[in-house]
């Protein structure tokens, strides 16, 4: 049986809106691209939302519209898919990395203030496997210390935290649909804003620097080609007209994880919270401290011996290469990151994956541990 990591869930529903847009002459900055914004902005209870080419592309556009730049301070995670850090690097803002909390991987909250600086602008807080961050905390810090606050929700469409939706805190957030996302365009992210600003510089700087209503040369100000196409806005569209059905077959899938793998005393499985609701990314699971950093990565090969799509999630940010070379971080500096992520195993998770297949993963699991 070969079984992948993960796998878009694609009807004929979506088919049909790209092959309608295929029709017509607006297959960029047509019709299309507006009506995906409004939706999205709708879905997340936000004032704007600015479609662009990637989750990366948002974040980027974020921390530019805030004037984040050289010699600004930024305080992050080091447990996250790298663009959460690398946007700011863009800008030559300097990443502030503080551990994260042991059950929830999200940001610790407990010693983010311990790392602020006069340097410090902003805080970046990422919503780590479709779990909401400590968001009452994070924006009493902001607010005391006067700092912006940007809601990395790029794994986490359609979470909840005290009964409002994931990207609807701080001045903004954004929300990526790469395939393995929720809902998938392709390639593609979008920023959610209440902040008019915000919203207009950043529609500008998607389409090379140019304001609404000029000229298709004539640029106000530094710009990139982070635009989404209208096939891609197509497909979203259709996605989000599902979303509650997507969310519900992923929960189906991580509750049937959950039960399968309940009894097993080597692993630690993914914690729910009082008045947060998961929107399920990944299903990731923690091997026990007895398990070293080898053991697991054998584990992982064992798994795909047998057919079986995995991974480790995440890598330590702070341990990439050229993090060590631009900042010279090294092994020790972020205990709790560096031991969570060398135990992390992600299993095989996607819509309509089946019991039958969930019930080879698991009897794998088991065999190998």
């Amino acid at each position: 049986m070969e079984i992948p990591l993960s796998g878009p869930d694609i009807t004929d529903l979506e088919i049909q809106a790209v092959l309608n847009v295929l029709k017509t002459p607006y297959l960029s900055l047509g019709p299309k691209l507006p009506e995906f914004e409004k939706k999205i902005a709708e879905y997340a209870g936000v004032k704007h939302a600015v479609v662009v080419s990637s989750g990366t592309a948002a974040l980027h556009l974020i921390v530019r519209s805030l004037g984040l730049g050289k010699a600004d301070e930024v305080i992050t995670t080091p447990f996250s898919f790298i663009a959460s850090a690398n946007c700011l690097i863009y800008e030559k803002a300097k990443p502030v990395f503080v551990d994260i909390h042991p059950d929830t991987y999200n940001i610790n909250v407990t010693k983010i203030e311990e790392k602020i600086t006069d340097k410090t602008r902003a805080i970046i807080a990422v919503d780590v496997f479709g779990l909401m961050a400590d968001w009452d905390a994070l924006g009493r810090i902001a607010e005391k210390h006067d700092l912006f606050l940007i809601e990395d929700s790029c794994e986490s469409l359609g979470a909840e935290y005290q009964a409002r939706k994931a990207g609807s805190f701080g001045q903004a957030g954004c929300f990526a649909f790469y395939p393995n996302k929720q809902i998938t365009t392709g390639e593609g992210g979008v920023i959610v804003t209440d902040d008019d600003q915000i919203a207009r510089l950043a529609k500008s700087m998607r389409n090379q620097g140019r304001d609404e209503n000029a000229g298709w040369l004539q640029h106000q100000r530094l710009g990139y080609n982070y635009r989404l196409s209208d096939i891609n806005c197509a497909l979203g569209i259709a996605q989000l007209k599902r979303i509650d059905e997507i969310l519900a077959k992923r929960d189906k899938v991580a509750q049937m994880y959950n039960e399968k793998l309940k009894n097993m005393k080597d692993l630690k499985l993914p914690v729910d919270l009082p008045g947060s609701k998961r929107s399920w990314f990944v299903y990731v699971v923690h091997l026990t401290e007895k398990y070293s950093k080898m053991d697991r990565d054998s584990i992982l090969d064992k798994l795909r011996k047998a057919g079986i799509g995995c991974s480790d999630y995440f890598s330590p940010i702070h341990l990439q290469p050229f993090y060590i070379e631009l900042f010279g971080y090294k092994k020790g500096d972020f205990p709790v990151t560096e031991f969570t992520s060398e135990r992390t195993i992600a299993l095989p998770f996607f819509n309509n994956l089946s019991e039958k297949q969930i019930d080879y993963i698991v009897s794998a699991l088991k065999k190998i541990l």
